[in-house]
Formats: structure tokens, sequence, C-alpha cells
């Protein structure tokens, strides 16, 4: 298992969880080294499984990495994982741990990732699965690992569902798997007492929620996710995305993706809920 991606997506979180997994766990192997250390893993008796992280620290050498990839592949069953994660949860993770990126303080972080990217463009083209760790948290990411990669399983279900909202007039979450657009209830926002509140507000829910519309969107959505959740989870998939969507993402969206956060919880579903664009301007 070859884990890279880029800095700042886990992949020191990812690389303890596959050895606690009882992979073979070697971070930043030079370049020039991989195939040796790929071969002596498929000859050493005493280890089945190796991980090992590739990522933008190796300079100029990982222009290499493709066709090293390709070769060793051939002789060894690989398989690479990237991890990435948006924007602005990478800025954020820089800011929170105060480290210095990679590539170093000449520049932005934001630029640096940017040129990250760039030169990870021909890695992230060979890897699958390609996992986008920007909703999760170290926990959350360790049990993502622990059942896709592993015999143990977190919790009855081995999916992890994230459940957001949002608002169009800010875009559509971009590692959405599904999207889910509920446009078409009745806006609470016309309503002056309600303008400023959230979905959540139990005034507006019940608001949301008296409307026939509500009521059968909320039934005919649960039982379809309830249906497609066991066919994802024999797939393989060890995490889904759910985006509902309204107007500016403070009132239906919220009301409905909290209330199938609830439902699939009670299915025994083990769901994250959050709700991207509350705190922006109506």
């Amino acid at each position: 298992m070859i884990i890279t991606g880029v800095s700042g997506s886990g992949k020191g979180t990812v690389l303890k969880a596959l050895e606690d997994l009882g992979y073979y766990s070697v971070d930043n192997l030079p370049i020039e080294l991989i195939p040796k250390f790929a071969e002596l893993i498929k000859n050493a008796a005493n280890i089945r499984r190796a991980a090992l992280v590739v990522d933008i620290r190796e300079g100029t050498a990982l222009q290499r990495f493709p066709a090293l990839f390709n070769r060793i592949r051939r002789q060894v069953p690989t398989r690479l994982v990237f991890l990435d994660a948006d924007d602005a949860t990478l800025l954020r993770r820089f800011s929170e741990t105060r480290r210095p990126h990679p590539l170093g303080t000449g520049q932005s972080v934001a630029a640096s990732i940017r040129r990250e990217r760039e030169r990870l463009k021909p890695i992230r083209a060979l890897a699958d699965p390609i996992i986008n760790t920007s909703k999760f948290n170290v926990h959350e990411l360790r049990d993502t690992i622990y059942s896709t990669f592993g015999s143990q399983r977190t919790g009855s279900s081995g999916i992890l569902v994230h459940i957001t909202s949002f608002g169009y007039r800010h875009g559509i979450p971009s590692d959405s798997d599904l999207v889910f657009d509920v446009r078409f209830l009745p806006n609470p926002n016309y309503i002056p007492a309600f303008k400023k509140l959230t979905g959540k507000n139990p005034s507006v829910a019940r608001y949301i929620r008296s409307f026939p519309q509500t009521q059968e969107f909320i039934q005919r959505i649960s039982d379809l996710l309830i249906y497609l959740l066991p066919h994802y989870i024999d797939e393989g998939k060890s995490y889904l995305t759910i985006s509902f969507g309204c107007t500016g993402g403070h009132h239906r969206s919220v009301m409905i993706a909290h209330e199938l956060r609830k439902r699939l919880s009670q299915a025994g579903y083990r769901v994250k809920e959050t709700h991207r664009d509350v705190t922006k301007k109506v």
C-alpha cells in the first residue's frame, strides 16, 4: 500500500492506522529505495502487508514515481491511495498546527498548496481510491481506514455517512456523492420572524414540516437512502457524503439534513451532520 496526497490531508494518521492493522509501515522512503523495499517485502516470510508514504518531500525525484509505480505493481500487488482535502481545510490545519508547508516559507501556504496540487496531478491520476478527508477528524479518518482496509468494523454498518446542508448561491459542496435540491419546499426566508433563524429552530422546522410535500419528501428520501446504503457497503464504500441544498443554506436544507441524520442514525448508521452555510449572509 502506497499512501500519497497533499500535505495536511492526514497521511500520518492513515499510516498509523494501517500499522494498527498489521502493516509494516515506513514514512518518506526515498524513491530510489522503493523497488528494493518491495522486493524485500515480497520475499519476507514474517511480513504479509506493508505500507509506505510518498509525497512532496521527495522533491524533484517525485517526477519518477509514476513510471516506478507502474513497474512495481507488475511485480508485487500494490495499491496507491491518494488523500485530498479542500483548500480551506488545508489552510486551517496548517494554521492550527503552525507547521510550515513542505515546499518552504518563501511563498504563502495557499500558493504552496496550489503548486503542490499541480506537481501531484500525474500521481493522483493513478490512485484508487482517492479519499477526501475534509470532513473527517482524526478519529473518523482512522475509523474509515479500519473499515476500508481492515477486517475490523467500527459500528454495525461499516460506513460513515456525512450529511450536510448548503446554499446553492454559494456553490455545491465539491465532495458530494449525492445531492438533493429542496428549493421546491416553501421558503421560510420570506417570513420576517424566521429570516434570521435556521432550520434547526423548532418554529422554523415546524413550519417547513407542516407542508405535505415535506413529509412525503422526507419519507421517500429516507427509504431511498436506507435501500442504497447496504449496496454502497457491499461495494466497499466506507464513507458517503449526502448534500441537501436550498437557496441560502439557512432554512429548508438545514431542517431536511437534520431530520435525515436522525432517521439514518435510528436505522443504525454512523452519521455526521454539518451545515456549511448557516453563518453566511442570507
